[in-house]
Order: structure tokens, then sequence, then C-alpha cells
């Protein structure tokens, strides 16, 4: 244990750090374009619907890993370099988009469908109405699922190990072939993973319930 957090300190908590990154811009972007999704989902405009079922539906059953590989290695030859770090972080986005849009849609399609007939009545159009009372409910009922979501995304990353990423496994993958550490190292990776889904599942707890109470 001296060994890893003496000597490869520094190593450990760079990868700790890309980690967080990938992360946590990985869920925010999935999220950004998953709400969009969402609204094209639930769109009176048919080809938006369309549009949002296909890519749902593409990106829903792409293997992460295969997506990495094509976005890192393929896109240089499209004439597109976006280095290692924004094209992990943009097949992370992909991926994360499909399921943050039907995790939204399931929120949208619980309001209550009087008070968007009431809406409607008042003069308010479809994105008013998405605006200022749909997206607004749906959100404190997807917290959970988000919250897995991001956990989810978390465990992912490691995935970015494929393409020679350093991040979190990739560096406790590094020590053990230098240090021959067997399980250990592999063991201080998974308590951090656990530590940190942990903790985005307590502050979750937190937000549901507090929003909770504000309905």
């Amino acid at each position: 244990m001296d060994v890893i957090f003496g000597e490869y300190g520094d190593a450990l908590f760079s990868g700790f750090v890309l980690t967080l990154q990938l992360t946590i811009l990985g869920f925010a972007g999935g999220f950004v374009v998953g709400a969009i999704l969402a609204i094209f989902r639930v769109s009176p405009i048919a080809p938006l619907r369309v549009a949002g079922t296909i890519y749902v539906e593409f990106f829903r059953n792409v293997p992460m890993v295969a997506l990495l590989l094509l976005v890192v290695y393929g896109l240089p030859y499209a004439g597109v370099n976006l280095g290692y770090l924004w094209s992990t972080i943009l097949s992370i986005v992909a991926v994360g988009a499909a399921f943050a849009c039907e995790t939204l849609r399931t929120g949208i399609n619980a309001v209550d469908k009087g008070q968007v007939e009431a809406a409607r009545s008042l003069g308010l159009g479809f994105l008013g109405i998405a605006r200022h009372l749909v997206i607004p409910q749906a959100l404190r009922t997807v917290i959970g699922p988000m919250v897995t979501l991001f956990i989810g995304i978390l465990l992912s990353s490691s995935l970015a190990a494929v393409v020679g990423m350093r991040e979190l496994t990739a560096t406790v993958a590094f020590i053990n072939n230098r240090e021959a550490l067997g399980l250990l190292t592999f063991g201080v990776a998974g308590a951090i993973y656990i530590i940190l889904s942990l903790s985005a599942a307590a502050a979750g707890a937190v937000l549901e319930k507090r929003l909770r109470v504000l309905r």
C-alpha cells in the first residue's frame, strides 16, 4: 500500500482526476443532448420524433468500446482530429444521451396531461409548456435514474484505457505491471470506484428528498 500511494501517488491522483473529468463532462454533455432528444421524441413534429427515435435506437444498441474505437481512430481519416480526450468524451456523450433521453422521456410522460391541457388553454405553445411546466416536473421524478446513469458513465469511463488514456483503471494496470502487486492495485481502484458511486447515490438521495419537499 505504501508503494501505491507513495511512489505512484501522483500518477494515481492524475488517473483519478481524468476519470472524474471523463465522467462529469460525459454526463453533463449526455444530459444536455438527451434533454434535446427527449423534446424531439415528444414533439408534435413528426420528423423530429423520427430523428430522435433513430438516434436513441442506434446509440443505445452500439457497444461503447466499438464506438470509442471508431471515433478515436476513424474520425482522423475524415479530417476530424479531436484528440484522445475529446474523442472519448464525445463517445460517452453520444451513448449517454440516448439513455438520458429515455429517462427524461419517462419523466415527461409522468406529468399530468390535465396540466398540459390547462397550459394550452392559457395560450402557451409547445416550447413554453416544455420549459415552464413539463421539464421542471419531469426532472424531479428522474433523479434516481439519472444518478444510476451517472454511475454507469463513471464505470464506463474505464474503457478509455482501451485507447491508451491513463485514467484510473489504466493507471493501476500500469502500476501492477511494474510492481507485480497482484490484486492489491485493482482493489484500490475498485475501492475508489465504490466510494465515488456511493457518494453520487447519497447526493442523489439528498437532492431527491429536498425536491420532494418542494412539490
